[in-house]
């Protein structure tokens, strides 16, 4: 299973004409904070920026910690990346957030489809990757206002993307 860091940019969408140059700016300074880990891929797509190691043996918890203090970056995320197939979607949810799944009492599923080829609708993905999760995790129980995790499922134009609660 690929690990990727996904890295919301925020407020840079509202610089207009700019925005590449913003979004630049970010990239250069992430890469430059990432630099001494090894070598990443760096891709810029719809506000989010996909970082993907591309040796083995790199620490993400070091990488997460660093862009904790990049300037600019609204949010984080580690992700695992699923090819776009239910069945392997919802495999990789269940293995990728076991740690957080059999800590949690509660759960929810957002999904966020950008690539609408993909035959499923949001609330449809949402269904059913929350089946199966109590499928899964007996123990767990759906709460839609305050649950322990929030399970995220982006489905992007290459790949669909797995994750926990984002870091701020």
């Amino acid at each position: 299973m690929k690990e990727i860091i996904l890295v919301k940019d925020g407020e840079l969408a509202l610089k207009g004409l700019n925005r590449s140059t913003f979004e630049d700016i970010l990239v250069k300074n992430m890469r430059r904070r990432l630099s001494p880990l090894g070598k990443f891929a760096f891709t810029k797509s719809q506000s989010t920026v996909m970082i993907e190691p591309l040796e083995e043996g790199i620490d993400l918890d070091e990488a997460a910690g660093r862009l904790t203090r990049v300037f600019g970056i609204a949010g984080f995320s580690r992700a695992a990346q699923a090819p776009k197939e239910m069945g392997e979607i919802l495999r990789i949810a269940g293995e990728y957030l076991a740690p957080q799944l059999m800590e949690a009492a509660s759960f929810k599923v957002e999904a966020k489809r950008s690539d609408k080829s993909f035959p499923m609708k949001s609330p449809e993905i949402c269904a059913g990757v929350g089946e199966y999760l109590l499928e899964q995790y007996p123990h767990l129980q759906v709460d839609v206002h305050q649950p322990d995790v929030v399970v995220m499922v982006e489905v992007r134009d290459y790949a669909a993307y797995i994750h926990g609660s984002q870091i701020k």
